[in-house]
């Protein structure tokens, strides 16, 4: 476990927060919530069968199991719904059969103030852990797009913050245009800030390094840096820069002599998902980082995805960073 790891599950303990999981019929869920118990770092509530989840053998002393199909504030969860997408021509009965789904149910507690924040995506996929969230809790104030980032932790690295990096969009958007990879940038640089608690260097990455190739792929990267710099004056960020111009001191001074960023970065906004996605698995496969996330970022309440591949401790991990995001976010209003 990187240390990046570490100073998260230390700031999570010294505020509990709740944190929804609402695949408890997924042994990892339930192996995950007693870590997460036992090392003091989140207030779990789990959603699922109450025998099925006791028939995994796994100690659930003192872990909070919800059958939400039993619950008795599925009317009230009905009812919040009901008044929440009316206007899109959902009946209250059709509200009522909605929140039987453990996803729209947990985003309705997260709603209602019964939790803090939610974590799935182990056996959902991205659509079913988002659509609920976006329908409930929506985009926070001035952020126009919800997007994805990973926490890249390098062991043995020199670049960005001691081998610390955020990469965006690594997990959601696939081709955004030059409007949204801008609030893709102010978003990541928000979350490094907030998650890492170092200054944020942004690197907008292309094939190309001030105007060294020309396209129109360039074109939408260059106009991105224009539009976030001038929308979040307060963030160093800059582009278009190509990896190594980004990253290495020496070829950042030779390729981009004037960049307050080059050779610096430690926020890397990749031009689309087909970069992104394969970028962080570089990073993971070949130069054997630990990879946290995907991070959802730009929900109002703190909504966070899992891959359907993670392992129990993905998941301490992710309640973790959900738990301080949540931390933060009560702290900003």
């Amino acid at each position: 476990m990187g240390n990046f790891l570490n100073q998260i599950k230390k700031r999570a303990q010294a505020d509990l927060q709740t944190i929804v999981l609402p695949e408890g019929n997924d042994i990892r869920t339930i192996e995950a919530a007693r870590c997460i118990a036992d090392e003091g770092i989140a207030n779990c509530v789990i959603l699922g069968n109450i025998d099925k989840i006791r028939g995994f053998g796994i100690n659930t002393d003192g872990l909070n199991i919800v059958d939400h199909l039993k619950s008795d504030k599925l009317e009230k969860y009905a009812n919040l719904f009901y008044e929440l997408r009316k206007h899109k021509g959902i009946s209250l009965e059709d509200a009522k059969e909605q929140v039987k789904d453990e996803s729209y149910f947990g985003t309705l507690m997260v709603k209602a103030g019964d939790a803090d924040g939610l974590v799935s995506g182990a056996v959902h996929s991205t659509p079913d852990t988002l659509r609920p969230a976006l329908q409930i809790l929506k985009t926070a104030p001035g952020v126009s797009i919800v997007s994805a980032i990973f926490v890249i932790d390098v062991p043995n690295c020199e670049y960005g913050n001691n081998g610390l990096f955020v990469f965006g969009d690594s997990g959601l958007n696939k081709y955004p245009n030059s409007e949204e990879l801008a609030q893709i940038g102010i978003s990541s640089a928000h979350t490094y800030k907030d998650l890492i608690e170092d200054e944020p260097k942004v690197a907008f990455l292309s094939f190309s390094t001030y105007g060294s190739a020309k396209g129109s792929e360039v074109d939408l990267v260059r106009e991105a840096v224009k539009l976030a710099q001038s929308q979040a004056p307060e963030f160093m960020m800059d582009g278009e820069l190509q990896l190594d111009a980004a990253i290495v001191e020496t070829v950042g001074k030779s390729k981009a002599p004037n960049s307050p960023v080059a050779g610096k970065a430690n926020v890397l906004i990749f031009p689309n998902l087909d970069a992104g996605n394969i970028g962080y698995k570089l990073a993971q496969r070949l130069g054997k980082a630990e990879a946290y996330g995907p991070i959802c970022q730009g929900i109002a309440m703190p909504v966070n995805d899992l891959s359907r591949g993670c392992s129990a401790q993905d998941i301490v991990g992710v309640v973790a960073i959900t738990a301080v995001q949540s931390q933060i976010r009560k702290a900003n209003l």
